[in-house]
């Protein structure tokens, strides 16, 4: 009824709809601490959004939901701004190859596929690993077991040279480590329209071992920026940034988190952690019926030449 056209992705859609898909992915932000852009991107492809305005408009949304996040850890003192510039240094290289991957891959007609296949992938591993993680939590507790895994080991990783010491952190590695990290999730970022918090908060933790404390906080740090970059290379090189589309979703998300934060604060850790498990998996699934099934309306194109 209330119709609004997407200049970009080239389409109408229901007003309401884009601003409740952002609300129930602000509220699941809200309710599991992540970012919600591995959520939001495979839910605007199955409104018809298409997949590359999906990934620049929601890579666009996350700066904005990212910005939010890191100055409250900054006000805080939460934030290791040398660990976040080193890992930036990584991440901004990390944008630029994606957005040129991203390119070559539209204009041999597969950027849809890799996006699809790329989701399911990841979405199936996170979800499994996830649900795993906590039905151990939950049959531990019942179990009377307290017992911990060791939250960092030192491996080959922390023999490498170019050491830096990180005061903040208390920590004296090499700088190979959270550049190659930033590099990663800066190409998830261009790529896939995700802030890459989900991988790169546990990464902070368990191999480069950072504090807990200030995980989060330079995490967002270096989020904001990478995902400002890969919007403005997105922007500047395959036009798929749709300002209108980011702009209601952001505007949903902002509202839903607040009352996902209220909810969250009544669950149980490892009850959190199974129920996002539930909805990665749920969303993984079909998006891998959409790709093995034969699609509803099939056609193909050919090129006649003319004499």
């Amino acid at each position: 009824m209330f119709q609004i056209y997407l200049p970009i992705a080239e389409m109408s859609v229901d007003i309401f709809l884009l601003l409740g898909m952002g609300g129930a992915v602000g509220f699941l932000s809200g309710l599991f601490g992540v970012g919600g852009g591995f959520l939001m991107t495979p839910l605007l492809i199955f409104i018809g959004v298409p997949p590359p305005v999906a990934v620049g408009s929601e890579v666009n949304q996350v700066v904005a939901a990212s910005v939010s996040g890191f100055m409250a850890h900054w006000r805080r003192r939460q934030v290791d701004f040398k660990m976040g510039v080193v890992l930036l240094s990584g991440g901004t290289l990390g944008s630029a190859f994606g957005v040129w991957l991203f390119e070559i891959l539209r204009e041999l007609g597969q950027i849809n596929l890799v996006i699809s296949i790329s989701y399911v992938f990841m979405l199936g591993s996170i979800g499994t690993l996830m649900m795993m993680e906590s039905v151990r939590t939950i049959l531990r507790r019942r179990s009377g077991t307290t017992a911990r895994r060791k939250a960092h080991v030192h491996n080959w990783a922390h023999g490498l040279p170019f050491k830096m010491r990180f005061r903040t952190s208390r920590l004296y590695i090499s700088a190979i480590l959270p550049v190659g990290l930033g590099f990663f999730v800066g190409v998830l970022a261009s790529l896939m329209g995700v802030g890459g918090g989900f991988l790169l908060v546990p990464a902070m933790i368990y191999l480069l071992g950072m504090p807990v404390s200030v995980v989060i906080g330079t995490s967002l740090f270096q989020i904001t920026f990478v995902t400002a970059v890969a919007t403005i290379l997105h922007s500047a090189n395959t036009q798929t940034v749709d300002v209108v589309l980011a702009g209601l979703l952001t505007l949903g998300a902002v509202i839903g988190a607040q009352f996902g934060t209220r909810v969250g604060a009544e669950l149980r850790g490892e009850e959190l952690r199974g129920l996002l498990a539930l909805v990665v998996l749920g969303v993984c699934a079909t998006l891998l019926w959409r790709l093995i099934t034969e699609p509803s309306n099939l056609f193909s194109l050919s090129v006649v030449g003319l004499n």
